[in-house]
């Protein structure tokens, strides 16, 4: 992915793994969980790509 304002966290949990994108403020813009980290990493990159269409708009 291109440069862009958005940091990620992925977090290995009991159910499996928890997620949270926030913006250079620090403020949390998604959060979410999947079973696997393949799953997390795909639900991340969805919801930046969401947020930079947001940005953009």
């Amino acid at each position: 992915m291109p440069d862009q304002p958005f940091a990620y966290s992925l977090t290995h949990v009991e159910s499996g793994w928890s997620w949270c994108v926030y913006d250079e403020d620090g403020e949390t813009v998604a959060t979410g969980a999947g079973f696997s980290q393949s799953d997390a990493q795909a639900a991340v990159e969805d919801s930046i790509r969401q947020a930079m269409a947001g940005v953009r708009a």
